[in-house]
């Protein structure tokens, strides 16, 4: 915390809803957010997180690192 109760911007995430397009157990795959950006996640995504299998259509809530270049930190069923 940085005195105030918040966590360093480094450690912030942010939480949005996405659609699986693709997915590799060993690869990781890719989902599009709702707001039709298309983005690439790592199968630690999956592994950080309480799903084991995912399936293309699969509705899913995103939990992405804030900043620019944001990443997909994990991922919950919708």
């Amino acid at each position: 915390a940085d005195g105030r109760g918040r966590r360093p911007a480094r450690d912030r995430v942010s939480a949005v809803q996405a659609t699986i397009a693709s997915y590799d157990a060993d690869q990781g795959g890719t989902l599009v957010l709702d707001d039709g950006i298309t983005m690439d996640y790592a199968a630690d995504a999956v592994v950080a997180s309480p799903v084991r299998h995912l399936r293309p259509g699969q509705r899913v809530i995103v939990e992405l690192s804030d900043g620019p270049d944001a990443k997909v930190r994990a991922l919950r069923i919708h």
